[in-house]
């Protein structure tokens, strides 16, 4: 059986964890050098484009799974249009005519 204060730290454990995993760059609300930055020194971030959007950019192919190829990334920051923040990974293109 649990007593009170029990159920009050697993509450608070659950509570402070989700919280910590929300937490995501919002690139429309930043400095297009931010973003860059940022990349580049985590190698890897999982970042939001736009209200309900996200992916995941990396640096480099280093970043990337064995099976899969990196593609230039562009996105719409603070101050830029059109801000190139370094790459996604992609899976490799298959030739369909096996």
């Amino acid at each position: 059986m649990r007593t009170p204060v029990t159920a009050l730290v697993a509450l608070l454990l659950a509570c402070g964890a989700s919280g910590a995993a929300a937490a995501r760059p919002y690139a429309p609300g930043m400095a297009c050098r931010a973003v860059q930055e940022l990349i580049s020194a985590r190698g890897a971030a999982v970042i939001s484009t736009g209200p309900s959007t996200y992916d995941r950019f990396v640096s480099g192919g280093r970043y990337c799974e064995p099976t899969e190829d990196t593609e230039a990334a562009w996105i719409p920051t603070s101050d830029k249009r059109n801000c190139f923040i370094g790459y996604t990974c992609k899976e490799h293109q298959r030739d369909e005519n096996w």
